[in-house]
């Protein structure tokens, strides 16, 4: 499967991938603690939790960990509903927040998209994210949580 990645106005992009998997199985690889260090950041990484409560109202605190580089990230959850997923994140080393919403929609039996729309604070940062290859990174995430839903079927 694909993903596409879309510029919406100034300041947001939509991401969106259809996955072999019920929206129950896609929701659950981004709240249990377990599966999500299995598919976030790069092969070859690995995550460390230092919080992560994946409920409406809670937060994280992780750091991916890739050869020398260690990339921290936290936020809070504002909404956690079996169909969507609201919270906002930070990387370490910048002030700017990031608004993400996570819809799961069901397309078939056995087939969910997933839509992330991210807001960035300002265009300047949502530009600063095209020019990163944001796109290639979360390509492979979505490639690990296909190989991870795959695995648990």
């Amino acid at each position: 499967m694909s993903t596409s990645h879309e510029r919406v106005g100034e300041q947001s992009i939509v991401h969106r991938r259809t996955f072999r998997a019920s929206v129950e199985e896609l929701h659950r690889v981004h709240t249990t603690a377990d599966l999500f260090v299995r598919w976030m950041g790069p092969r070859g990484s690995s995550v460390r939790l230092d919080r992560f409560d994946a409920t409406t109202g809670g937060s994280f605190d992780y750091t991916v960990e890739v050869g020398d580089g260690r990339y921290r990230f936290w936020g809070s959850y504002h909404e956690v509903l079996p169909t969507r997923i609201t919270h906002t994140w930070q990387f370490e080393g910048e002030h700017a927040v990031t608004l993400e919403v996570l819809e799961f929609v069901e397309v078939a039996p056995g087939l969910a998209d997933l839509v992330v729309t991210s807001t960035y604070s300002s265009k300047e940062a949502c530009d600063a994210m095209v020019e990163s290859a944001l796109d290639g990174g979360m390509d492979e995430d979505f490639e690990r949580i296909d190989e991870l839903l795959a695995e648990l079927a």
